[in-house]
């Protein structure tokens, strides 16, 4: 299953891009598993993503928990902590 990822603030910029196209493993469901796969790939992703509570996603642009299934997903984002003002 190929995935859009769109990296957001200080998370693009650790990663080194503002997106991707990705194809996990079919076990890889959910949006921990994914970052989980997306760290293992290489150094600079695993301290990219290292600090996973200040990450937040949206799967198909809605706001989800880490638990979320990325399953028949189309584009899934990363970001930190949104706050109003």
């Amino acid at each position: 299953m190929a995935l859009d990822i769109l990296y957001f603030a200080w998370v693009r910029e650790r990663m080194g891009v503002a997106q991707e196209r990705v194809e996990p493993a079919a076990e890889v469901t959910t949006v921990a598993m994914l970052v989980d796969w997306l760290a293992a790939r290489d150094a600079d992703s695993g301290e990219a993503l290292a600090d996973r509570a200040r990450l937040r996603a949206a799967v198909d642009q809605a706001f989800v928990g880490m638990d979320a299934s990325i399953v028949g997903a189309r584009e899934v984002a990363l970001f930190p902590p949104v706050t109003g003002g």
